[in-house]
């Protein structure tokens, strides 16, 4: 029987990991199609979604399945519970992109109302929290997770100068800029959102480890 859930704990590991490209790949699509205004690219975004959501729902219900049928203890419950957040987390990941990609397409027939420096930025930020939150999970390392929770400041900080900067510089003296401003700003706080969800998952991924409740008590990491 444990040969047999070992197996299937295997194939999760899998589907999660399939999960996490598939939310990757949406994330660097979406910011690639706004920096290159590239519609084709905005639009693959926005068809994976379907894939993404029948996946998701595949994933749930093999771990209510595992949970269900073999009735696992401690390390692998742990483990199957934890898989089932973080697919959550993914499929929110992967609508942040969607919505990024609808943005996108907004502003790409519009004059570029200035060169795309900070959001850029802040896109990598996102994109490599999401990267080491999943590293974690699949290596198992708790100082891993830790790392991706402390960068999430960095990503309100880049949040803010973008928001800052089209609010003071833009909106505030031309009321043209408005539409292809706010579009900008919601495009990082959907960004910076991203890191909000890497944060949750790598706080899943400590939990899972050291089965440590690390959420709200970030003191606790050092």
């Amino acid at each position: 029987m444990l040969r047999h859930l070992d197996e299937e704990l295997k194939e999760l590991h899998k589907d999660i990991l399939r999960m996490a490209v598939f939310a990757q790949e949406s994330i660097f699509k979406s910011i690639e199609s706004l920096k290159n205004r590239d519609k084709k690219l905005a639009q693959d975004v926005i068809d994976t979604d379907n894939t993404i959501d029948e996946l998701e729902l595949a994933i749930d219900e093999k771990c209510i399945d595992l949970i269900a049928r073999y009735q696992p203890m401690a390390g692998d419950l742990r483990y199957i519970t934890t898989g089932m957040k973080i697919n959550t987390e993914l499929e929110r990941i992967a609508d942040m992109a969607l919505d990024i990609s609808q943005k996108s397409l907004g502003l790409i027939d519009k004059p570029l109302l200035k060169p795309l420096i900070d959001i850029p930025k802040l896109s990598q930020v996102a994109q490599n929290m999401v990267r080491n939150a999943i590293d974690a999970f699949v290596k198992r390392d708790a100082q891993l997770a830790r790392q991706v929770v402390l960068a999430d400041s960095e990503a309100d900080k880049l949040r803010n100068l973008v928001q800052d900067e089209l609010i003071n510089e833009y909106l505030a003296r031309d009321a043209k800029t408005a539409e292809r401003a706010v579009a900008l700003i919601i495009i990082a706080r959907y960004l910076e959102r991203i890191c909000d969800q890497a944060t949750n998952i790598a706080e899943d991924v400590i939990y899972m480890v050291e089965a440590k409740v690390v959420k709200h008590h970030h003191e606790e990491l050092e």
